[in-house]
């Protein structure tokens, strides 16, 4: 083979390799430093760009998205010298390449236990409860922390976030049984407070039923106090517009006797003194003539029937005044000796009736 052919081959697979070296393209949102004899020359940015071969270095690519590192659970010893395990989330971008290539060698690791530190820092000042309850604490103070610190190796940590924290078994035994029995003792507040609030409706219930019963025999009693009223002055003034005498009072008292004397247990029982004048003028009553009423004019009765009825009534007034003499007499009852004369009867026509009057 020809030796010039061979140099020219070289020479073309030279100038081809260098031609490729020479050309760099950046994609978007990333960037490489540059080394020109071991010294940072410049940063390429995104699109083509050109370097010098063999004497430009050209740096691995750096990410400039923001980025999410997740670290390890760490054991962190709280204020009540509790240990638990807290795994932690940083979310960070890088703004300066060349102060994220020269300012630190590892700025992942850098990050992961400095974000370490400052959390047992934060945590070690808090007890148990307060580190489970104050998590938007624990994160922006690690987040300023961070910031502050990382801001000379050109990233910026955005966000920092717990995401979890592990407390020993036998804490989360207690803290089990604690949320437990808080669980029960509301539901028996609750279930308390359901009794007591059904108790006060079913009072409140009676006592409306008791003020409505009571107005309703209230109004029964004030309608049934007005019936007896309206009653009792119709017949008060029915007595006094028929102008009763005594005669007839004397009668009604005559009829009420018989009621006294028809129970069983009745053996024994008192007459008053004033039966006597009663019956007395109940039989003056029958045996003396009294003027006709418009009643009697109207429906006179047959002169036998009223001889009848005259007979009777003259047999029950004597049988009572003899009854009344046997109990008043301290010797006891005695035999009735003398009948009641028989009163005159009433007189058949007008006629008699005014000769009578007179």
């Amino acid at each position: 083979m020809d030796p010039l052919f061979i140099v020219g081959l070289f020479v073309i697979l030279f100038a081809v390799v260098t031609l490729f070296k020479a050309v760099r393209i950046i994609p978007q949102a990333r960037a490489r430093n540059v080394e020109r004899l071991g010294r940072y020359h410049r940063t390429l940015k995104p699109g083509l760009n050109f370097v010098i071969p063999y004497i430009d270095r050209v740096y691995p690519v750096i990410d400039l998205r923001e980025q999410v590192v997740s670290f390890r659970p760490q054991p962190v010893i709280t204020e009540d010298n509790l240990v638990v395990e807290i795994d932690t989330v940083l979310y960070f971008q890088v703004t300066d390449p060349r102060a994220a290539a020269y300012e630190i060698a590892n700025y992942i690791q850098a990050v992961e236990q400095l974000t370490v530190t400052t959390l047992r820092n934060v945590v070690g000042s808090m007890d148990l409860e307060k580190t489970l309850t104050s998590r938007d604490t624990i994160n922006s103070q690690l987040r300023g922390v961070l910031d502050e610190a990382t801001g000379k190796w050109g990233i910026r940590v955005n966000r920092v976030e717990i995401k979890a924290i592990d407390p020993p078994k036998t804490i989360k035994d207690a803290m089990e049984k604690q949320m437990r029995a808080e669980r029960d003792k509301r539901a028996a507040i609750l279930t308390a407070e359901g009794q007591r609030q059904s108790q006060i409706l079913t009072a409140e219930g009676d006592k409306q039923s008791r003020i409505l019963r009571a107005e309703g025999q209230r109004a029964a009693a004030i309608l049934e106090a007005e019936g007896q009223s309206r009653a009792i002055d119709q017949v008060f003034q029915a007595v006094h517009r028929n102008d009763p005498d005594p005669k007839l009072l004397a009668y009604q008292y005559l009829q009420v006797l018989p009621q006294l004397a028809q129970g069983s247990g009745n053996t024994f029982w008192v007459i008053p003194s004033e039966v006597t004048s009663a019956l007395q003028g109940v039989s003056k009553a029958f045996t003396e003539a009294l003027p006709p009423s418009q009643a009697t004019r109207d429906e006179r009765p047959e002169p036998a029937e009223m001889d009848e009825e005259v007979a009777k009534a003259s047999e029950a007034a004597a049988e009572a005044v003899a009854d009344a003499q046997d109990a008043e007499s301290p010797k006891g009852p005695r035999q009735l000796t003398q009948a009641v004369p028989d009163p005159a009867p009433f007189p058949a026509t007008d006629r008699e009736r005014s000769e009578a009057e007179r």
